[in-house]
């Protein structure tokens, strides 16, 4: 592990947890107009979560998240660029997805771009373990549910379409 100050590893801290930030705001804002209207007017599958629960576990999974990418860059600064560029990847794909989904009102375009955030994901584990097992063990539930997700997704799809 090569060795960085406090003060560079609390501000690669706080820059993962901004980057997250900005993808949990651009996918709040892709969300929030669809939820409210459109989303209650599909016929939803009864296994389906509660509304209320996706704000708190998206809070949970987007902290380990951060953390995980923290973790991954105080390892070895310098070597963990690759890992994050993918990291940043699936980030992307990950605000990307309810633009598509509740923005657009595009469950089958969502379908599609869920599928390959759940490679970018899977991609990042293992670029992840490479640099810090704990790292990638935290994007574990993340991974889950984006599987959960895109059944979900999946089955809102094929009732509605």
């Amino acid at each position: 592990m090569t060795s960085v100050s406090r003060t560079r590893s609390l501000t690669a801290l706080a820059t993962s947890v901004a980057a997250v930030s900005v993808a949990a705001a651009v996918g709040g804002a892709g969300t929030a107009a669809g939820v409210r209207t459109w989303y209650p007017s599909l016929d939803r599958p009864s296994w389906r979560p509660p509304d209320q629960a996706f704000g708190p576990v998206w809070t949970v999974l987007y902290a380990a998240n951060a953390v995980s990418a923290w973790l991954v860059w105080r390892a070895d600064p310098q070597g963990s660029r690759p890992a994050l560029t993918l990291y940043g990847a699936q980030l992307a794909l990950n605000a990307a997805w309810p633009l598509l989904f509740f923005g657009l009102r595009r469950p089958g375009l969502a379908l599609v771009e869920i599928a390959l955030l759940w490679v970018a994901i899977v991609a990042t584990v293992a670029a992840f373990a490479r640099r810090h097992r704990v790292a990638a063990l935290l994007l574990v539930p993340y991974l889950a549910w984006v599987t959960f997700a895109g059944a979900l997704n999946y089955a809102l799809w094929r009732r509605n379409s």
